[in-house]
């Protein structure tokens, strides 16, 4: 075993209607309950609309919209707060689970076929505890041109975007 060698991985798990997902703990800065949205002046393909937490405001992205999913009964479950680009974002989804800490040598590639139907957002796939996981890449989500959208909505540029 080298030293400095990554043995484990933690992950937030969250659902999406039957799916499991799970993303880095280290870009999740606090999870909440749903808040009023403010409405956005024009639709938006990205954002379901923004929120004002403790001064800041935050766009909303619902990611059953994202995903082409079927809005889930009763609205929104949870909102993640997380960082994409130095920018904060909320996603919008069913309910947020448990810390997983998973072995990074059972973190396998996206199968080949999940190209076009959704895998250019995954980092790997993980099996624990009997359950599959799909590993989703934050800035994947997110291409140039929203990056920019999302930067506009408070005035702040998102990183690495010109």
């Amino acid at each position: 075993m080298e030293e400095g060698t990554v043995q484990d991985v933690q992950l937030a798990s969250f659902r999406l209607g039957n799916n499991l997902f799970a993303v880095d703990i280290m870009r999740i800065r606090e999870v909440l309950l749903p808040q009023p949205l403010c409405g956005m002046p024009r639709v938006s393909q990205v954002l379901e609309g923004m929120i004002n937490l403790r001064g800041v405001v935050i766009p909303v992205v619902n990611l059953r919209s994202r995903f082409g999913m079927e809005p889930r009964f009763g609205g929104t479950g949870k909102l993640m707060i997380v960082s994409v680009g130095g920018r904060l974002v909320a996603l919008a989804v069913d309910d947020v689970d448990e810390v997983l800490n998973v072995p990074v040598r059972d973190i396998v590639p996206p199968p080949d076929m999940a190209d076009g139907v959704g895998g250019e957002y995954l980092v790997g796939v993980c099996l624990c505890d009997s359950s599959l996981y799909l590993i989703l890449d934050i800035d994947a989500l997110f291409t140039p041109a929203e990056r920019r959208e999302l930067g506009r909505l408070s005035g702040e540029p998102i990183h690495g975007d010109v």
